[in-house]
């Protein structure tokens, strides 16, 4: 695979920085108006993000 040219990188860089800055105000507004997470919201995230942890070990434990 060969690598990008200089101004694709530029035009790429370029692109990343509109797309940006054109989600940059409704990224602002729904950050502003989400709703905050209590503890329990914490703990049913916390809970399958570990169990997923344990299985990947388990899976890395059998090969």
């Amino acid at each position: 695979m060969e690598t990008m040219a200089g101004w694709e990188q530029v035009l790429l860089g370029l692109l990343v920085v509109v797309i940006l800055v054109w989600f940059f105000p409704g990224l602002k507004r729904t950050l502003k108006n989400a709703p905050k997470a209590t503890a329990g919201d914490w703990k049913s995230l916390l809970i399958p993000i570990g169990l997923v942890v344990l299985f990947v070990l388990l899976l890395l434990s059998l090969v």
